[in-house]
């Protein structure tokens, strides 16, 4: 073999080599199993036990009514809007904060997927919950105030936010919850539930979001397979709170 030839296959062999050092396939990092305390999933389940036993047990709904009777004294003309928003002010939290450097747990995609399923444990639970308890309302609107939809929502995105950002610092746990505790107080204070609506909400929330957690890990190994080099699924659920159904959405993305 000539000289020019072989210094031509040296030069291709190392070529081919530089080439596959930096042909890397970069594959998202699985989501890691989810873990809580006995504590962690003890507390939530008392505080909806708490409320199912404020339906029929007298001492526990003689609490609610005289709360209320409190609250309507000291406050009667009041009324605002702003527990409609406060719901979900730390989920909003959790992307402002990646927006500025502070990453929390999981990537945007991962997250999300979370999220959502939150999102619909959450509402599917407290829907289902409404309709089969028929709770009248303190202002006596409708007869579905058990348990608090707003408070769960709040619940659900603190504990959303506790979970991404555990980690970093607690008090990014503790300022989402003090967020969720004053939207379950400004339902009250509304006249819209009853205190042990409040806290059976709370209840449904932290559950929910914990078991999203719970289920990615799984949901992650069996929708993001790479199946297809040339093109990936992206599966989302949702809620549709106006005609009040659940599902999930399915988006194709190209490589």
């Amino acid at each position: 073999m000539t000289s020019p030839v072989k210094a031509q296959l040296q030069t291709d062999s190392l070529a081919a080599t530089v080439k596959d050092s930096f042909h890397l396939e970069i594959k998202p990092a699985p989501a890691p199993a989810f873990r809580t305390t006995a504590t962690g999933l003890v507390v939530p389940v008392v505080m909806i036990g708490y409320g199912v036993a404020a339906l029929r047990w007298h001492p526990l709904s003689d609490l609610n009514h005289s709360t209320n009777k409190e609250i309507q004294e000291d406050h009667s003309g009041f009324h605002t809007t702003v527990d409609s928003y406060l719901q979900f002010a730390p989920a909003a939290a959790v992307y402002v904060l990646n927006a500025a450097g502070v990453h929390g747990k999981h990537n945007f995609r991962d997250r999300t997927i979370i999220l959502g399923i939150s999102a619909v444990f959450t509402a599917g639970s407290v829907e289902l919950v409404k309709h089969a308890s028929h709770e009248t309302r303190p202002d006596g609107s409708d007869n579905l105030s058990f348990p608090s939809g707003h408070t769960a929502t709040a619940f659900a995105t603190a504990e959303f936010l506790r979970q991404e950002y555990k980690d970093v610092s607690p008090w990014y746990g503790i300022a989402g919850y003090a967020a969720a505790t004053a939207t379950g107080a400004l339902r009250m204070y509304n006249n819209k539930h009853w205190f042990s609506d409040v806290v059976a909400g709370a209840g449904f929330g932290i559950l929910s979001t914990k078991a999203a957690y719970w289920v990615y890990p799984w949901i992650q190994r069996k929708l993001f397979r790479d199946t297809n080099k040339h093109a990936s699924t992206v599966i989302l659920p949702y809620y549709n709170t106006q005609w009040h159904s659940a599902g999930l959405s399915i988006a194709f993305f190209g490589r």
